[in-house]
């Protein structure tokens, strides 16, 4: 009420309202905060491209423990005839990502385009009623490339894991892609084939059940 008027009372114009200035304290404490950096806004989270060395989700974890029994010395295992002889590993680009995922990779060497090797599933694995079929791929710069499995020639689009590429000690890159089938999958098929691209090359390594029986 307005005194001795008997009428509601109005703040003047421009005046902060109660409940504006009961904020005041906190609002002035939030910005001392903010300007001295003990907190910091925060941002509605942004889709990132996956590079090396990101996250790759709940089965890294099982894709890190299938690539270290795959990553052999010369002489250090046996498996099945058409199994490589020896496979060594050896391990700088920089890759910026734009708006939705457009793209960008600074170059530091030379591109290199990866070798790859095809390896069927091992003999003791088939006894365990499973079959992997593992893809590793090594020295490739820079370290963004696609794998495509195939059956007979036809795509697949089921039972495909892939690790993230890690840089090795020679500034290239390395990673591996299983299939996971079963060994009826396995031996219906006439071949499996390992599809790798890239920077617009494509290497291609195929398996018979034939070569390995």
């Amino acid at each position: 009420m307005r005194p001795g008027t008997g009428q509601p009372g109005r703040e003047a114009p421009g005046e902060p309202g109660p409940n504006l200035r009961q904020r005041w304290p906190l609002l002035l404490l939030g910005l001392a905060l903010v300007t001295h950096g003990l907190v910091h806004p925060t941002a509605a989270p942004q889709s990132r491209a996956l590079g090396p060395g990101a996250p790759g989700g709940s089965s890294r974890s099982s894709l890190r423990s299938r690539w270290g029994r795959f990553l052999l010395q010369h002489g250090s295992w046996t498996g099945p005839r058409c199994w490589p002889r020896e496979f060594q590993s050896r391990h700088n680009s920089l890759r910026h990502v734009f708006g939705s995922g457009t793209q960008l990779t600074v170059l530091g060497q030379p591109k290199a385009t990866p070798s790859v090797t095809l390896f069927p599933p091992s003999s003791e694995e088939l006894q365990a009623n499973k079959a992997t079929l593992v893809c590793l791929m090594s020295d490739f710069y820079p370290g963004i490339l696609t794998v495509t499995w195939k059956a007979d020639g036809t795509p697949i689009t089921q039972g495909m894991e892939m690790t993230m590429p890690s840089k090795q000690s020679n500034n290239k890159y390395a990673a591996s892609s299983y299939l996971s089938l079963t060994p009826e999958q396995w031996r219906s098929r006439r071949s499996y084939s390992c599809q790798v691209t890239h920077e617009g090359s494509t290497v291609e390594k195929t398996v018979t059940h034939a070569q390995c029986s």
